[in-house]
């Protein structure tokens, strides 16, 4: 799964990673030179005649590689953090921006929590096993090859003991991958489940506190922490039998070697100074080289403690990249019509549901004409108009912008003529000029349409009576406005990007009734050409409409004017007649 992202690297952080290959390469080959003048100032100390001047410049030769070694591991160590966090960001880029792609189905496939801990902890999974293994995974099987080549020579019987120290090593390792890699998998799951907790309590927090929920929800996260630290203890308890058994079998196979190497020098006769000398140079060079085979056991024991983790962050990885989103968009701009929509014969059912949500619903909106939609609770509006700004597909049936399937529409075609406000207010960090000019659009980003949007939407005065006028902050999320003051932020929004289309998702709930006429009117007067779909609870807000649709358990039981609705359709009628007195409807 990795090396499947690999694929992603650009051209600068590939040609970092050959830098440090060749650097690792370098790095090795003044290691494994070290036990070579070891051996020679070894042979130099004990064999008669040698000058001092010999041994220094044996002994020099032995410092400049520890230097050259220190020098290129120090810079291989940079350049592998560049490469780990260039890939990263590259990583993240594609990750967001496969996410902004994803329509509704995809969000709630994924969720929002799990997409926030695959953008944020696997990234950094992903980035600590680049960085750090890229020198490792280069280094620790060409050490131990190149290490194994210089000792096997040497002496067969040293060479089996080292051979049977480094089976007991990879055989432990590979019983503990056997055992932990498949726990990593649910650490990630439950680190999800954790952060799904953490966020529901927190934008929540007015409701736990008023319902004095505290206590359930404590126990609610209690859970999925105490979950995730027992698998975590025993991966890493797991995990912390490795190092002091590598430790272990470093030491124990030093002491074989010397133990063994003495017998062995013990048998040559003492008369042959030579071979004893050779011999005894041989067994302190092989413990070195056997150290450096084990160095690379230790080094594969730290590439085994994070790659598992960084395996199972790839996979989650790629399974948003792969994702197949369900929107796709066609190759149409142009439109024969402008500012209608039309339904037809449209069903809908979302994909986890085996009930249909809308079923059979027709109608059409001309240029300039209002459409309003009612009806009780879960009847259904917010998915129709869900589906004339193509958050989801039809499953039966078309919907028609302007004359063109928006099937066929490019994505920016399609919404740069729709002015969406939804149901609950979204405004995000920053200020109010940028809250109103968000986005993309056909409308001029200045300051006098920024007002004039504000003052259709009823918004300008207070607005002006800030601090900062335009320049006022605004919180995550809108948090440091009031209810109302959002909902007309997001109308303006709307209105700034000049679109053919508006539509409303009971966007005048948190509006009084005065603030509610006023706006109506203004968009009367100023979008007289703008089509406009507005869903509704209020009677008083949809009675002028052009036509009204009401909606029961997803189908349209009526649809017309308020006066012909009053006489035909039982359904509005009892809504009419639940929220007006005869006086006021007449």
């Amino acid at each position: 799964m990795i090396i499947k992202l690999l694929g992603k690297m650009k051209k600068r952080e590939w040609s970092m990673a050959v830098g440090v290959t060749v650097l690792v390469l370098s790095q090795i080959y003044f290691d494994l030179k070290l036990p070579e003048y070891m051996s020679t100032l070894t042979v130099l100390i004990q064999t008669p005649g040698s000058t001092v001047n010999e041994i220094l410049i044996t002994g020099g030769k032995m410092l400049l590689c520890t230097a050259a070694s220190a020098a290129m591991a120090i810079f291989c160590g940079y350049l592998s953090a560049r490469v780990g966090s260039g890939f990263s960001f590259t990583i993240r880029e594609h990750l967001f921006n496969k996410v902004s792609d994803f329509g509704k189905k995809e969000m709630q496939d994924f969720s929002v929590p799990s997409l926030i801990n695959r953008t944020t902890n696997d990234v950094s999974q992903i980035q600590m096993a680049v960085s750090i293994g890229l020198q490792m995974i280069i280094k620790a099987p060409l050490m131990a090859v190149w290490a194994v080549f210089k000792i096997v020579t040497k002496s067969w019987k040293l060479s089996l003991i080292t051979a049977g120290f480094v089976v007991f090593l990879l055989g432990i390792m590979a019983v503990m991958i056997k055992v932990v890699v498949p726990r990593f998998k649910i650490v990630q799951k439950q680190i999800d489940k954790l952060n799904l907790v953490a966020r529901e309590n927190l934008t929540g927090i007015n409701v736990v506190h008023a319902f004095g929920a505290e206590d359930y929800q404590n126990e609610k996260f209690d859970k999925a922490a105490t979950a995730l630290m027992n698998t975590q203890l025993f991966n890493q308890r797991t995990f912390a039998l490795l190092m002091p058994l590598v430790g272990l079998a470093m030491n124990c196979l030093g002491l074989v070697i010397y133990w063994v190497g003495a017998g062995i020098i013990n048998n040559i006769p003492a008369s042959d100074f030579a071979q004893r000398l050779t011999m005894f140079s041989d067994v302190v060079v092989f413990s070195t080289y056997a150290t450096y085979v084990i160095m690379s056991i230790m080094m594969l024991v730290m590439i085994v403690m994070f790659l598992p983790a960084a395996q199972v962050s790839a996979q989650r990885i790629n399974e948003v990249l792969g994702a197949d989103t369900d929107l796709t968009e066609g190759k149409k701009n142009e439109s024969p019509e402008e500012g209608t929509v039309e339904f037809r014969n449209v069903s809908f059912r979302y994909p986890d549901s085996a009930e249909y949500t809308l079923q059979n619903i027709s109608f059409r909106v001309n240029k300039g004409e209002t459409i309003a939609f009612i009806g009780a609770t879960g009847s259904g509006k917010t998915t129709l108009i869900d589906l004339a700004a193509r958050f989801y597909d039809t499953t039966e049936g078309e919907v028609f912008v302007d004359g063109i399937n928006v099937k066929d529409f490019t994505f920016d075609a399609l919404y740069n003529r729709i002015g969406f406000v939804t149901q609950k207010a979204v405004l995000f960090a920053g200020d109010i000029r940028k809250n109103v000019l968000f986005g993309e659009s056909r409308g001029e980003k200045t300051d006098e349409s920024v007002f004039e949007a504000l003052t259709t939407a009823q918004a300008k005065d207070f607005v002006e009576n800030l601090s900062g006028g335009l320049s006022s902050p605004i919180a995550q999320g809108g948090t440091n406005v009031s209810g109302g003051q959002k909902q007309r932020l997001s109308i303006a929004r709307a209105l700034a990007r000049k679109p053919e289309i508006l539509i409303f998702d009971d966007s005048f709930s948190a509006l009084d009734y005065k603030t509610d006429k006023a706006l109506r009117r203004e968009l009367d007067e100023k979008l007289c050409g703008v089509t406009r779909m507005i869903v509704a609870q209020r009677i008083g807000t949809i009675r002028n409409a052009d036509k009204i649709v009401v909606l029961d358990e997803g189908r349209a039981v009526g649809i017309g004017t308020h006066d012909e609705l009053m006489k035909n359709c039982e359904v509005y009628r009892e809504i009419a007649m639940s929220q007006l007195s005869e006086d006021e409807l007449k």
